[in-house]
């Protein structure tokens, strides 16, 4: 063996031991092997760097800005109360959960669909009463069976289709081409969690549920002509069983409505007074059909969907004490427009706008997001704070996101294009036709995944470079006993043994070198071991730290690390065992 293999194997396995720390943010230690490894000779320059210009990489950069595209215009998260429905049966609930996430995971990444649809499972769950840990890890585990479906379910599965096409220089697989193991995998995956999500998943509420906000907030919104919600019951409309927020009146036709009954009727112009916590407060301005009833909202030059909600505290300097909301003035003298109002954790009766304002009053501000550089440190406020979620979805443009993404789906499962090509000009689209602004777009791709994927790249070039790929894949199919289907099992128990400890995309990256060369030893084909590295790294349900929506449903569904290994782990040995079984008898089976 040579001394560049030894390095690098020395490389590696230091690089996944860095992984392995919780507090090592993986990029890292993935440069800095790059940095060794290119300095050092083991890997040419030339194919140090490649991975950053990798067509798999570039797709996944540009699904960033399409999938947040679809979520700035509620493409995603508008159509979830009414596929959620109002089951009283928790099985039911959790499959009316999981089938739309499955089923949109398919199409688009699944971390932004998580995140999208997590507040409204937990919403719906304090209406129906079910604890949000029955409800939040379902939620996660679905979206990663969904996106093993098709090739752009999961950034794993395009970079690896990537590898693929510059490993054989054929086309790589087709858009549904991994859905023939996925779907079952999916099925399987949902009929689980349905038979023992009762007896194994947890019964808590969650910290969401914990958490109580002294600020009772007083809030007028109104029906707007045309509005969706004219004609429902405050129960059918959603508006009755709001967490930490309730309907205290109505006023309708100069009449008012005092502590209005469940099946009250809405009526478009209706006015209706809130009063709640401040998130749900948050939550009750992105609803379709309902809007701020102070007309001082749509006379502000920023458009509502590139505007902040806005938490403040009057300074006794403000100008605006002691008189009332409307005599402030707030649209001519701050550029914003006044929500909500809140005094000393109680609420304060009367309309907002006749509301005379005193020092100390917290107030919740629609405003653009420039009015927090302007008053950051002004005298006239105590404290700023942007609400995280805040923005105005662009639902009118929800059908032009839809219509970009089914362009780039037809035109991948067609193989007009190849993804990469495809992905971007989706994501220029989202861009032209405003779907998402220049900004979001911007910060919507995640740079710490891309400098992960590159980086692994160039470890999985120097491991090919070195030999150091051929002296594992020998030791695979040993442990193989050099058959096809033990060598399927084995790559893909290696490859889901290391997605629990590193990134699931470096552990992709990485496996795929020392596969391509094992397969090459028996004489088998290259895509069926590369769906099993793709299947495998793409689902990981033992840990929360092995996959980001895992991570992402762990605090607000009061898990313990303990929930995910006992719910999680016979997940994972049963996804196996179907995805080896149907891989092998739908590619290898002569």
């Amino acid at each position: 063996m040579s001394w560049e293999a030894i390095l690098t194997l020395a490389v590696l396995g230091a690089t996944v031991i860095a992984l392995a720390w919780p507090r090592m943010p993986p990029e890292f230690p993935l440069l800095g092997a790059l940095a060794i490894l290119a300095v050092t000779g083991c890997v040419p320059l030339d194919r140090a760097f490649v991975g950053f210009a990798n067509p798999g990489l570039i797709a996944v950069a540009a699904l960033y800005v399409v999938a947040a595209g679809l979520q700035h215009t509620g493409a995603v998260s508008a159509p979830a109360r009414w596929l959620f429905g109002h089951s009283k049966r928790l099985w039911v609930g959790q499959l009316r959960i999981m089938l739309p996430t499955a089923a949109v995971s398919a199409f688009i990444n699944n971390t932004p669909v998580v995140a999208a649809l997590l507040p409204a499972v937990l919403d719906w769950g304090k209406r129906r009463r079910f604890a949000a840990s029955r409800l939040a890890m379902p939620l996660s585990f679905a979206a990663m069976l969904g996106g093993t479906c098709t090739l752009i379910g999961t950034s794993t599965i395009v970079i690896v289709n990537g590898l693929l096409v510059s490993a054989t220089d054929g086309p790589g697989m087709g858009f549904f081409t991994i859905g023939a193991v996925g779907l079952p995998v999916a099925v399987a995956g949902i009929l689980y969690v349905l038979i023992f999500g009762r007896s194994l998943l947890p019964d808590r509420g969650g910290v969401m549920g914990e958490l109580t906000d002294p600020r009772e907030y007083t809030v007028e919104m109104r029906l707007s002509p045309g509005s969706p919600l004219a004609g429902q019951s405050l129960e059918t409309a959603g508006l009755r069983h709001l967490p930490g927020l309730y309907v205290v009146e109505i006023e309708r036709d100069g009449g008012l409505i005092t502590a209005p009954g469940p099946e009250e009727l809405l009526q478009e112009n209706d006015r209706l007074v809130f009063a709640g916590i401040v998130e749900s407060v948050a939550d009750l301005q992105k609803m379709r059909g309902l809007v701020p009833a102070t007309g001082q909202v749509f006379k502000l030059d920023t458009p509502r969907p590139d505007r902040r909600l806005i938490e403040t505290v009057i300074a006794p300097e403000n100008p605006v004490v002691g008189r009332t909301v409307r005599e402030g003035g707030f649209r001519s003298r701050y550029g914003a427009v006044v929500i909500a109002v809140a005094r000393r954790g109680r609420r304060i009766g009367g309309k907002i706008g006749s509301i005379t304002l005193e020092s100390g009053d917290t107030l919740l501000l629609e405003a653009p997001a420039e009015f927090l550089r302007r008053y950051l440190h002004s005298r006239e406020f105590l404290l700023l704070r942007p609400l995280q979620g805040s923005v105005q979805p662009h639902y009118e443009r929800a059908w032009i996101a839809w219509l970009i993404m089914g362009a780039v789906i037809g035109l991948v499962t067609t193989r007009v294009v190849p993804l990469a090509p495809a992905a971007v000009f989706a994501a220029v689209a989202m861009v032209a036709t405003r779907c998402i602004g220049l900004v979001a777009a911007r910060r919507s791709i995640d740079l710490q995944v891309l400098l992960v994927i590159g980086s692994a790249f160039a470890i999985a070039g120097a491991l090919d470079h070195t030999g150091a790929a051929a002296i594992i894949s020998t030791q695979l199919l040993n442990l193989a006993a050099g058959s096809a289907i033990g060598l399927l099992a084995a790559v893909y128990g290696v490859t889901a043994i290391l997605t629990n400890f590193i990134s699931h995309n470096a552990a992709a990256v990485l496996m795929f070198p020392l596969t391509l060369a094992a397969a090459a030893a028996i004489g088998q084909p290259l895509l069926p071991y590369a769906i099993a590295i793709a299947m495998a790294a793409s689902v990981s349900f033992a840990t929360p730290i092995s996959y980001q929506t895992n991570l992402m449903v762990y605090g607000p569904g009061g898990y313990r690390f303990s929930d995910f290994v006992r719910f999680g782990l016979p997940l994972n040995v049963l996804v196996g065992i179907v995805s080896v079984v149907v891989i092998y008898f739908v590619w290898l089976v002569p």
